[in-house]
């Protein structure tokens, strides 16, 4: 039988013996994964965590996040992963926002928080892992697949991460449609460098263990750490965003010479990746496919570029994975025509339940679906908010975000966030934060500013930013103008902004 719940994935793969994750010196087996699993389930349980209370996950990437992932599932819980970067007010939001029972959290991420989480009542922070041995309790009534299984947070344009609700459906599917398209299977060894916070790192996660295969988690700090990792643990599978590609090709001296004839495929997605990025990464790894993805949280995975069509197509995201449907819709409601731009638009078994606590956000993205197919239930899709064109063979070029969002290093980051971090430093009397293109970051976060009378120095300014944001949130470069250009009814122009700089940029390059 198929699993229909996440941690059936655990509990049906993989023979006790064979390792199924390895982190630095330790390994862990499928049986002693089960063994952990079940013993936090069981605390868990036992501290009286009742079926959909949601569970947060303040963990560096470890074996203690894989337990504590499959274990909340297993108590019936809703998982809700963080990324360690984040700072307290940030996790504090999304502990808040998801009305998180507990946090499960190691001693330095707990003490860490400074604090920040103390006036949350009933949050129970959590730093050993469980005692308790055995199967856990059994609860009554295991969810439907249908039914929450994690809440994802990604920035919003409202300034504040929202999270995106995704089934046991969702997660299953995600994990079905994948290894089919990659042919992952259970002699894969796959290296891990993205956060499980995200749908593109947690799905590396499940798919590995659904085929019973072996994942290695690593967090990078140099190209080469990525490339001994490869060659040492003879990876078949790696799945990154543009700026992986970049460090690889461009600051990883060790890839000249290592043997890394075990990598079968890598997997791009989180942003575009630059023509020439592509063709240094296909040059270093001659023997290795490289497959082009596009997605959104809201919707997991949307498209794939099979690798014999790159030399074709080297600027498509590609065409529908399998068991979806992809259509654009024009600005007046039709189905848009091969070459002709509009709203890229997703149905399929991923399409995610929405924002947690939103509906109004939801109603914006998740819509009914314009154009049923003949004798299909009433049912919604995902409207990406993305301009996107199709070609005559089925292959989808993007073209740009239809809202501000920024997209770099494979985070979106809402412009308002930083814009908030900047206005707190007391050095501006106004600030606009943009993206501009950048061939290693996909967008580079850059903020125009209007500075107050006496500001601080710059110095000063960006020790005060990387205090407050995660390092991906922090602008990478500060720009000061007399004032900031404003649309006919007083807004910000922002596309006014962008235009110019980046316009000023490629007559620069030029």
């Amino acid at each position: 039988m198929a699993p229909s719940l996440l941690h059936h994935l655990l509990a049906r793969a993989g023979a006790d013996e064979a390792v199924a994750v390895v982190d630095g010196a330790e390994n862990l087996t499928y049986g002693a994964f089960r063994a952990r699993v079940a013993a936090l389930s069981a605390r868990l349980t036992a501290l009286g965590l009742n079926r959909g209370d949601r569970v947060a996950i303040l963990l560096p990437k470890s074996i203690r996040e894989c337990v504590a992932l499959f274990a909340v599932a297993a108590a019936g819980g809703v998982l809700v992963p963080i990324h360690p970067s984040l700072r307290p007010r940030q996790v504090r939001h999304i502990v808040g926002d998801s009305g998180a029972r507990a946090l499960l959290t190691d001693p330095g991420h707990a003490d860490g928080l400074d604090g920040a989480l103390d006036d949350l009542l009933g949050v129970r922070i959590l730093t050993e892992e469980a005692a308790a041995v055995g199967e856990p309790p059994l609860v009554p009534g295991e969810p439907a697949p249908e039914g929450l299984a994690a809440i994802l947070y990604t920035s919003g344009s409202t300034g504040l991460p929202k999270g995106v609700m995704l089934s046991h459906a969702n997660l299953i599917a995600g994990t079905r449609i994948v290894r089919t398209y990659l042919g992952i299977g259970p002699q894969d060894r796959i290296l891990s460098v993205l956060p499980f916070s995200f749908d593109y790192g947690l799905n590396q996660l499940l798919t590995s263990v659904e085929q019973g295969a072996r994942i290695v988690l690593l967090t990078p700090r140099l190209g080469d750490d990525v490339v001994r990792a490869l060659e040492t643990h003879r990876i078949t599978g790696l799945a990154g965003v543009p700026t992986l590609w970049t460090l690889l090709t461009r600051a990883a001296p060790h890839l000249a010479k290592a043997d890394l004839s075990a990598l079968r495929y890598v997997t791009n997605s989180g942003g575009s990746l630059a023509v020439p990025t592509i063709a240094r990464l296909r040059q270093r790894l001659p023997h290795t496919a490289v497959v082009l993805m596009y997605g959104l949280t809201e919707a997991f995975r949307s498209t794939y570029l099979p690798p014999d069509e790159i030399d074709k197509r080297p600027d498509s995201i590609g065409r529908a994975i399998p068991e979806t449907e992809i259509f654009l819709v024009t600005p007046d409601g039709r189905r848009a025509r091969p070459g002709e731009p509009g709203i890229l638009h997703h149905r399929g078994p991923t399409v995610s339940m929405g924002y947690w606590k939103r509906p109004e956000d939801t109603a914006r993205v998740l819509v009914p679906d314009p154009f049923p197919p003949d004798g299909a239930a009433p049912a919604l899709v995902c409207r990406s908010g993305d301009l996107a064109v199709e070609d005559a063979d089925g292959f989808f070029r993007f073209i740009g975000r239809e809202d501000a969002m920024i997209k770099t290093q494979g985070f979106r980051v809402s412009p308002t966030e930083v814009e908030a971090a900047l206005m707190e430093t007391g050095a501006f009397r106004a600030a606009a934060v943009i993206g501009l293109p950048d061939p290693s970051l996909g967008q580079r976060i850059h903020a125009v500013t209007v500075p107050a009378e006496e500001a601080p120095a710059t110095a000063e300014v960006m020790q005060a930013l990387r205090k407050a944001l995660a390092p991906h949130l922090v602008p990478r470069s500060i720009e000061a103008v007399p004032a900031l250009p404003t649309t006919p009814n007083g807004k910000v122009d922002y596309k006014r902004l962008t235009a110019e700089r980046a316009a000023a940029e490629i007559r620069a390059d030029g």
